[in-house]
C-alpha cells in the first residue's frame, strides 16, 4: 500500500481518526474534509487502497480495499480480500496503540467500500475502539455476524446514508443498521433527504459532533 495521507494533530496528540476512502478514490480524497471535522488534538490517517482489478467494473484496475463482485445483496463476496484488508486496518490501529494512543481514543471511519471495511474491521477487533463513522455503506459478510463479532457490545457507531443513493441503496443502510443494533448498544442511523452517493454539510456536522463526543480533549 502507498503511504497514507497523515494530518498531524495541532495540539498534544491524544486521539486518532483513521478514515478509509471509497472505491477508485485515494487517501487524499477525504483528508481535507476530515481535517476540518477533527478536534486539534486528533491526528488523521487516510490510507490509500492498493490498486487491483475490480470485477464490478469489468476488471479495470483501481484503488480498492477488496474485490467487489456485484452490488446484489445476495451475490458473492470477496471473503478472503475483506478479511485481509481488515487485518491491514488492524495493523494501522496497532501502530497508533504502540505510539501511546489508547484503543478507545481511536475512531475508524470510511465512505462506501471504505465504510464497509471500517465496520467489519471494528467489529472483528478485540479491543473496543472509540467509535466508527460509517458513511453510505453496508456490513460485508453480514451472514457471519454476530458469530464473527469479537469487539465489546458498547462500541459506538454513527451510520449515515442519503435516501437517494443510487450506488449503495438506502435500504442496505437500513438493513445494516438493523443488524448492528442486534449486536451493539450504541448505534445511530442518520438519513439525509435528497442526498445521493456523496456527503453534505449536514452530514459533516454530524460527523464532527460524533468525533468531538467520542474523542474529547484530555
Amino acid at each position: 500500500m502507498a503511504a497514507p495521507v497523515v494530518i498531524a494533530a495541532t495540539a498534544k496528540h491524544t486521539g486518532t481518526l483513521i478514515f478509509l476512502h471509497g472505491l477508485g478514490d485515494t487517501g487524499q480524497g477525504w483528508a481535507s474534509a476530515m481535517a476540518i471535522v477533527r478536534p486539534p488534538h486528533v491526528k488523521v490517517i487516510c490510507p490509500t487502497a492498493p490498486t487491483m482489478p475490480v470485477t464490478l467494473n469489468a476488471g479495470f484496475h483501481m484503488p480498492s480495499w477488496f474485490d467487489l463482485k456485484t452490488l446484489d445483496e445476495s451475490g458473492p463476496e470477496d471473503e478472503q480480500g475483506i478479511k485481509a484488508a481488515s487485518k491491514n486496518v488492524h495493523t494501522l490501529i496497532e501502530k497508533e496503540i504502540s505510539s501511546g494512543i489508547q484503543p478507545d481514543r481511536i475512531v475508524v471511519g470510511g465512505f462506501s467500500q471504505g465504510g464497509a471495511l471500517a465496520l467489519f474491521s471494528a467489529l472483528t477487533y478485540p479491543k473496543r475502539l472509540g467509535g466508527v463513522v460509517a458513511l453510505s455503506c453496508w456490513l460485508p459478510l453480514n451472514k457471519q455476524f454476530p458469530a464473527a463479532k469479537i469487539t465489546d457490545d458498547a462500541l459506538s457507531i454513527l451510520q449515515c446514508h442519503g435516501d437517494c443513493d443510487p450506488v449503495v441503496p438506502y435500504k442496505w443502510g437500513q438493513m445494516t443498521a438493523s443488524i448492528l443494533k442486534t449486536m451493539l448498544k450504541d448505534v445511530e442511523f442518520k438519513s439525509y433527504r435528497g442526498l445521493s452517493h456523496s456527503s453534505s454539510e449536514e452530514e459533516l456536522a454530524d460527523i464532527k459532533q460524533f468525533i468531538h463526543k467520542h474523542l474529547p480533549s484530555q
